[in-house]
């Protein structure tokens, strides 16, 4: 039974989802497809649009044969860390390959780049220092430093594309783990990974769905073209039953309390909050009342806003540094929390579970003495929390909940 694994967040799961996973089974000959996923907020610090059980049963219907969480401590972090966290995963499970997204759509290109940032560590590493100095993000200075030391005749990835920059980090975690995983890259087609409206028939970003649904005059119809009829089905039951999808709007005001109830020294305690961001976000905390404006206030050059997401989700959750450093182990993870499996999936664990070294955890409850898992179930039940303040919610709904089954049958699948 041959296994591809995918590293995934499917918020939601859409045309451009179906065919990556699509081509993945096919270049990789796989029979089973293994998805880590993301949980109640992703890599971005934005709250899921839909809790993970509805993506998960999106997953399952759209062609995935089991579904693992992606842990929030890794869920939530810049590229290397989710990376590392996510292959860790996969390596642990035994999948034969893993099939990632990419604008470049060649796994030689990955490759080459990997020996060559290798073979000039010590040089990039010196070549960062001045883009951070000129208040560049890492990411972005990391990328200038790479363009500033590749000879004009080099063939390698352009690193300041989102999906190439995940895939090198996929292929660097890798060669670390000197895993007998095989990487295969699939060229994204049609949306990129960042485009606020939709460029295509049929194709479109999931930040681009995401814009669509949150906008005042948007409407499921309107995405419909954008997503498999599964999909659709999933975010219009979660509709009807909650009456909302998740965004940043829903927190604020938990956010605003954490930040004014907690002083600058405490603040500071909090994961990826640094170099004083504590008293920016005070004195933007006093100054702007919606989450837009806040946002806007706080940006600068070298502070993104996916970076000041990620802190604020940490500070939602009450992280800290000490908690972060101690919990996450990058290659080496604690658990694997199972969220739902197919009939082949459900084969497929039984062959690999006698194997594993770590627990295997398939409802929440028997996870209490694992810190990190505490988190995921946390960060869930925060997600959470907007639904059961309209009513409609219930602060054990993570404790009550089992893996999804995906049910085939004469006419089709369910869930």
């Amino acid at each position: 039974m041959r296994s591809v694994g995918l590293i995934v967040e499917y918020n939601p799961f859409h045309n451009g989802h179906l065919y990556h996973l699509t081509e993945s089974k096919k270049v990789t000959k796989a029979d089973v497809v293994v998805a880590v996923m993301s949980g109640s907020f992703l890599q971005r610090g934005e709250p899921a649009l839909v809790d993970k059980w509805a993506r998960t049963k999106m997953a399952l219907l759209g062609g995935c044969d089991l579904v693992v969480e992606l842990p929030y401590l890794y869920a939530v972090q810049h590229a290397t860390l989710f990376a590392r966290g996510a292959v860790g995963i996969l390596d642990k499970l035994g999948v034969d390959t893993i099939a990632f997204g990419s604008e470049n759509g060649n796994i030689d290109a990955f490759q080459e780049t990997i020996a060559f940032m290798k073979e000039y560590k010590a040089s990039h590493d010196k070549a960062i220092k001045p883009f951070l100095e000129k208040g560049f993000s890492y990411p972005r200075a990391s990328s200038a430093a790479y363009e500033k030391l590749k000879p004009a005749s080099f063939t390698g990835v352009d690193l300041t594309a989102p999906n190439n920059i995940l895939g090198i980090q996929y292929c660097e975690a890798l060669d670390e783990l000197d895993s007998q995983i095989i990487p295969y890259t699939i060229t994204r087609e049609k949306a990129g990974y960042h485009d606020p409206v939709p460029t295509d028939q049929a194709i479109a970003s999931a930040t681009s769905i995401r814009n669509i649904l949150s906008s005042p005059n948007g409407t499921l119809e309107d995405v419909r073209p954008f997503v498999p009829d599964t999909t659709y089905d999933v975010l219009q039951s979660y509709l009807k039953t909650y009456g909302m999808i998740h965004q940043w709007s829903n927190y604020f005001p938990n956010l605003q309390h954490q930040i004014i109830t907690q002083s600058t020294n405490e603040l500071k305690e909090k994961y990826e909050v640094s170099e004083g961001l504590e008293h920016r976000f005070k004195k933007a905390v006093m100054k702007e009342t919606d989450f837009e404006t806040f946002l806007s206030f706080m940006k600068t050059k070298r502070y993104t806003r996916t970076r000041l997401q990620r802190a604020m989700v940490h500070m939602l959750l009450n992280t800290t540094k000490d908690e972060a450093n101690e919990w996450v182990h990058p290659l080496s993870p604690d658990y694997i929390r199972i969220l739902g499996m197919s009939s082949l999936g459900q084969t497929y664990l039984s062959r690999i579970k006698k194997k594993l070294d770590i627990p295997l955890i398939s409802n929440a409850s028997k996870g209490t003495k694992i810190p990190s898992l505490q988190k995921d179930i946390l960060a869930a039940t925060i997600h959470h929390m907007p639904l059961v303040q309209r009513g409609t919610g219930s602060v054990t709904k993570e404790y009550k909940e089992k893996p999804v089954i995906l049910k085939k049958h004469n006419e089709g699948a369910s869930v």
